[in-house]
């Protein structure tokens, strides 16, 4: 699910739910189920920045770029999985990151546009993560803690990484919303956070843009994320996230996608 948020005009979000395999890709709804046979499952949140409707334009480039270029992939990295999908997620996240950059060099209104981009591909029993900026992915493991998978790209988040601050803190840093990485925006340096985890039966993934963070902690976060799914219910897991992230900030667009592992 995403929201403009109560601030916001327009909402500057993007999100990417997708199966694939080296012949084809099919679009998935924003509920549905499925199995890993024969294809993989690549989901994906961007959260656009630049002027007038440039954010929003640029955070679909980041997801149509993902559309076009992972089927390509699908054989090789399906046959080498661990060593290929790295080359595969920095190729394409340089690939968005070049696009991005001269079209704001091309055209005035595009001037230093940029987006954050997390991405997650799942293969029969392996998730691989790519990711720049300060959306995020946490992962839940049946029988663990909750765990923030992707390092924030910004200067807070560098202080938090070693231990110089705390969550509290980090919400308060008068530096929490410096990105340090961005696709496009005329960033020229370029560093994609990649990682590879095996998943199991009853593991839970969140791909979450900023503007959840800024409304909910993450011990919030996990006890949404724990809660049963019935398929009865009207209202998703993500639906549920967005919805409480609003009601308790809503200053930023807010968008949350929710993957079960059964």
């Amino acid at each position: 699910m995403t929201h403009p948020g109560k601030m916001r005009p327009n909402n500057e979000d993007a999100f990417l739910a997708l199966n694939f395999d080296a012949r084809e890709v099919r679009h998935l709804g924003k509920i549905g189920a499925g199995s890993l046979g024969q294809s993989d499952y690549v989901f994906a949140v961007s959260d656009g920045m630049g002027g007038g409707h440039s954010g929003e334009f640029a955070s679909r480039i980041a997801t149509r770029k993902i559309t076009d270029l992972l089927p390509r992939s699908f054989s090789f990295a399906s046959g080498h999985f661990d060593v290929g999908f790295g080359d595969v997620l920095t190729e394409l996240f340089s690939r968005i990151h070049g696009e991005l950059i001269q079209m704001g060099q091309t055209y005035g209104e595009c001037e230093g546009m940029g987006t954050t981009l997390s991405l997650g591909w799942f293969a029969p029993g392996r998730f691989c993560f790519g990711h720049i900026g300060d959306s995020r992915i946490y992962y839940l493991p049946h029988d663990g803690k909750m765990i923030q998978l992707t390092h924030d790209h910004t200067r807070a988040g560098v202080l938090r990484r070693r231990g110089e601050i705390n969550e509290r803190q980090e919400r308060t840093h008068p530096r929490r919303g410096i990105l340090t990485q961005v696709l496009g925006a005329g960033h020229q340096f370029l560093d994609p956070h990649l990682g590879a985890l095996p998943y199991e039966p009853g593991d839970r993934f969140l791909f979450c843009t900023d503007g959840v963070n800024d409304g909910l902690w993450d011990h919030a976060l996990e006890d949404l994320l724990r809660l049963p799914v019935s398929p009865d219910s009207p209202i998703s897991p993500a639906q549920r996230i967005v919805e409480t992230a609003v009601l308790e900030s809503g200053r930023d667009n807010t968008t949350a996608l929710v993957v079960m592992i059964e």
